[in-house]
């Protein structure tokens, strides 16, 4: 089967890649390069640099390729930008989303596999959330994702397109070879295990009296920023269910033959279980060897205290399984990852 992979250079778009080549698929890739990485694009791919909205950019990939499905990822994710810019955030997830819809239809292309985000459901009413929990997003990221869902369920009763919505939480952890590496960094593991990485350099550098690298410096944080410890949590600070990249894909790859059976379907990814942004940073410590310093700030609009997801639905239907659940050992890949390539991708 010939895929189109959208933001396929990105963090999880890449290793979904990687996991569809291992099967056997065939696999476009089209990403602008603005968080993703053409290194982390598997050779065996197809490469198109440009916007997932440039619909003439489209009409060729879909001229000379035989799309069959196409695995959804390109978007902007970052959850408090979103608060002061969210006109960005409309434009780039909604009006380019439907511009590929209307360009996979002029090319009857009728199957989406779309990743969404749990943001669209804003604070819990209980937990952990299933797929029946109201979606009532608090930041201008879930609200847009939201709508780009309402939009595919409007395309499949009007035209029969079919689709499978993931909504997970925080995706996490690496492959062998492809890891997280965003260009403006807001996810917490990978900040966290930067921050491992600068002081193992520090006290590296410090005993053999020499200054710091400069760009290791720009690239680093100087210091871990945990944004509020006074939720009403357990240690006040914000709990995330972390859901493993690998799971995260296979789930993915296994929706495609759930399309014909279940054509507008939508599922919740996680592991059922939260863990504080304290009790990450000592698991932290605890895998790297190395004392993390951080401090406390201000809590970051639009953040939700807890966010735990149910993953019995998706268990159910298409009989999914995480292989790495704990989070030692999804820090564990990070970090193998993060301690090969200590400065990502590129540099």
């Amino acid at each position: 089967m010939e895929v189109l992979v959208t933001g396929g250079a990105g963090y999880i778009g890449s290793i979904c890649v990687e996991q569809l080549l291992s099967q056997g698929h065939q696999v476009v890739v089209i990403d602008n390069l603005q968080e993703g990485h053409k290194e982390a694009v598997m050779q065996q791919a197809t490469f198109y640099e440009g916007d997932y909205g440039d619909k003439s950019l489209l009409r060729t990939i879909f001229t000379q390729h035989r799309i069959e499905v196409v695995f959804h990822f390109a978007g902007e994710t970052t959850i408090e930008f979103s608060m002061t810019n969210p006109t960005l955030y409309f434009h780039n997830n909604l009006v380019n989303g439907i511009s590929l819809l209307n360009v996979m239809l002029d090319f009857r292309c009728k199957d989406i596999i779309f990743s969404s985000t749990a943001a669209t459901f804003g604070e819990p009413e209980y937990l952990p959330v299933d797929e029946m929990h109201p979606q009532r997003p608090i930041n201008a990221y879930g609200e847009s994702k939201l709508m780009f869902e309402k939009v595919l369920e409007w395309y499949h009763r009007a035209y029969g397109l079919r689709f499978n919505i993931f909504r997970y939480f925080n995706a996490a952890g690496a492959s062998e070879r492809l890891g997280e590496d965003h260009i403006h960094e807001s996810h917490l593991i990978p900040l966290v295990l930067k921050a491992a990485l600068r002081e193992r350099d520090k006290t590296k550098q410090e005993s053999e009296t020499k200054d710091f690298n400069p760009v290791r410096n720009l690239i680093y944080p100087k210091m871990l920023s945990i944004f509020g410890h006074d939720y009403e949590t357990k240690d006040g600070t914000c709990i995330r269910d972390y859901i493993h990249v690998i799971d995260l894909a296979q789930a993915h790859i296994l929706s495609i033959e759930n399309l014909e059976k279940r054509p507008n379907a939508n599922y919740n990814l996680g592991n059922g279980q939260g863990f504080s942004v304290l009790e990450v940073i000592e698991t932290s410590k605890k895998i790297t060897g190395i004392d993390i310093p951080y401090q406390f700030a201000d809590r970051r609009p639009g953040d939700p205290a807890i966010l735990i997801a149910s993953s019995e639905k998706i268990k159910k239907e298409l009989k999914w399984e995480t292989k790495y659940r704990d989070l030692e050992t999804i820090i564990k890949t990070a970090w193998e990852w993060h301690y090969k390539h200590p400065q990502g991708y590129t540099l």
